[in-house]
């Protein structure tokens, strides 16, 4: 089950170490979700995603753009993992019913 919060930007940055301006340059990139029509701007995002953010920001060193560029491949990866799963399900689906419809000869 996914798990939201909803954070000020001072709250986000304390919670997560993360700067104010490092976060809203991650809501420039598109990788911050911001909740609509708030008095204040509010982050409204999953707490993996902030916590990942986090981590790719202290333990890699990395600056916004290059969490945007990890961010994006993981993405990928993710596209990529769940079409191979896909397509996996296919092949087997077509071995079964070849299988169960052997081929005959018409002489």
């Amino acid at each position: 089950m996914t798990h939201y919060v909803t954070l000020t930007f001072r709250d986000c940055a304390s919670t997560y170490g993360l700067s104010e301006t490092v976060l809203h340059e991650l809501a420039d990139l598109g990788w911050l979700r911001l909740q609509p029509e708030a008095a204040e701007p509010l982050i409204e995002d999953e707490a993996d995603h902030l916590a990942r953010l986090a981590r790719l920001h202290h333990e890699l060193h990395l600056a916004p753009e290059g969490i945007d560029l990890v961010l994006a491949m993981r993405r990928r990866l993710v596209q990529l993992q769940y079409e191979l799963t896909r397509q996996s399900a296919r092949a087997a689906q077509l071995e079964a019913w070849v299988r169960r419809h052997p081929a005959t000869d018409a002489e």
